[in-house]
């Protein structure tokens, strides 16, 4: 599988600009590359997924997540899913990447990632 799109965007030095980006494509700003590409994604209704790893946030900052959702951009913060009993780091790692994968609708192989089918109900705990 290619993916070589995944990786044209410019690279963040500081990971706190991602929260600039946030910004700027709440407030549909297009002054570099990275907010252009989502103001395009945007324009042609295109899915926007975005996964901010910066923490803590405040509610300027949750404020822009939800305008950014409000516009149908896809907030995916980086949580690992410990209800598929991850073994390694790069499970984890893994699991995130194919949410995001999933998300933008990229078919992966069934045994690469499933999604979570629920859990079932434990009688014995009181």
């Amino acid at each position: 599988m290619d993916f070589g799109f995944l990786t044209t965007y410019p690279k963040i030095k500081n990971m706190k600009r991602l929260i600039v980006a946030i910004s700027g494509i709440a407030y549909s700003f297009s002054d570099n590359l990275l907010l252009r590409a989502a103001d395009v994604i945007r324009k042609d209704r295109r899915r926007l997924v975005l996964v901010p790893r910066e923490t803590p946030l405040h509610l300027g900052h949750l404020r822009m997540m939800v305008q950014v959702t409000e516009i149908g951009g896809i907030i995916v913060p980086p949580v690992p899913a410990f209800y598929h009993h991850p073994k390694t780091i790069d499970d984890i790692v893994n699991q995130t990447v194919n949410r995001v994968l999933d998300l933008l609708d990229i078919e992966l192989p069934q045994d690469f990632f499933s999604r979570w089918q629920g859990g079932q109900a434990n009688v014995d705990k009181p």
